[in-house]
């Protein structure tokens, strides 16, 4: 098979992927083979690039946004059939004995492994997937509008459930990428007001055009405070301006997997009057079993910028340029369906 491949971190300005001819691998027992349509790009994937995540010390192929077809199953492999069309997302492994699994917190396994980081992931040809880490895509989503929902709609729906919104409520969003432009499609859903805190006119206008019902660039210019907030932007400085503009007993969701460092707080202006702060680690499958309910019934329309598989360095810089306009999704093997792009 044909794979983008990381052998050591860089910058992506270096265009660290290679492209590269590996051995199609072959699934084990309980595994399906996935040939890959699409694969969306990920913030994620650039912080393993980037060495922001530990490298993990070997060859990485990176992805966890996968949508394909099964074509081959292995030993003992029942879920699904050749020929089904089904996603692999970032969470492919987990213990199911430890107390975090049996408390159904399988996203804090100290055993977990993750898809594109320790194994190889979706800027691939071929890729293999325990069966009950994947999940079945929804007719309503063609290839190429139902990768987000597998990383940016999981951990966006996730951070969403965090922030305690509730149904008519006020959220507002710190950074406006991918999860954000899904994110703020189920909260409208819910009759919720949303006011967003971006870099760039791009993202602006995105979130003006999906129903914010204010847009801006600076934090304290956010001209109300709500009952809950998420940032996505992997800014730790956000924390306490956010923190200033959210309501007496309100909560403020983390959802990066990776910030840079929150700046000393001050106790009476940013925490007291229970305001709550909750981190986002990851997603669990009931997560993201309820994500895709949730978004077919909707229906969420991810707005997305297609590349070709050998384009990944390109499509990596400009979402770390800030240049992306919802999703990126690399398209590995010419599929049919519309389009959102």
């Amino acid at each position: 098979m044909k794979a983008m491949v990381l052998e050591r971190c860089a910058p992506v300005e270096s265009a660290p992927l290679k492209w590269m001819e590996l051995p199609d691998p072959a699934p084990g027992p309980g595994e399906v083979r996935v040939r890959v349509k699409t694969c969306g790009v990920c913030r994620t994937d650039l912080h393993v690039i980037e060495c922001e995540l530990p490298f993990p010390g070997h060859h990485v192929i990176p992805g966890h946004q996968i949508v394909g077809i099964v074509d081959r199953l292995g030993e003992g492999s029942k879920r699904f059939k050749i020929g089904q069309r089904i996603g692999i997302a970032w969470l492919r492994h987990t213990c199911g004995k430890c107390d975090y699994c049996l408390a159904g917190q399988e996203n804090l396994c100290e055993s977990a492994k993750f898809t594109g980081y320790h194994e190889p992931g979706g800027y691939a040809e071929l890729s293999v997937v325990n069966e009950e880490f994947a999940y079945p895509i929804p007719d309503v989503f063609s290839d190429r509008d139902a990768p987000p929902l597998l990383c940016a709609g999981i951990i966006g729906y996730r951070s969403l459930k965090r922030s305690a919104l509730r149904p008519g409520g006020t959220l507002a969003i710190y950074g406006f990428g991918s999860s954000a432009h899904i994110v703020i499609q189920i909260a409208a859903h819910m009759g919720c007001k949303i006011y967003v805190c971006t870099r760039g006119e791009k993202h602006r206008e995105l979130a003006r055009s999906l129903g914010a019902e204010w847009v801006g660039e600076e934090p304290d210019s956010m001209p109300v405070v709500t009952e809950s907030a998420i940032i996505f932007a992997p800014a730790g400085d956000l924390v306490p301006k956010a923190l200033e503009h959210l309501k007496k007993g309100g909560t403020l969701a983390l959802a990066g997997i990776y910030m840079s460092p929150v700046p000393q707080m001050d106790y009476e202006k940013h925490l007291f009057y229970e305001k709550n702060v909750h981190s986002v680690t990851a997603n669990t499958r009931q997560d993201g079993m309820e994500l895709l309910q949730i978004a077919s019934e909707i229906p969420i329309r991810p707005r997305v910028q297609l590349f070709q598989l050998r384009e990944a360095n390109q499509a990596l810089l400009q979402l770390k340029e800030d240049k992306m306009r919802g999703s990126g999704i690399l398209v590995v093997e010419e599929s049919s369906g519309p389009s959102s792009e």
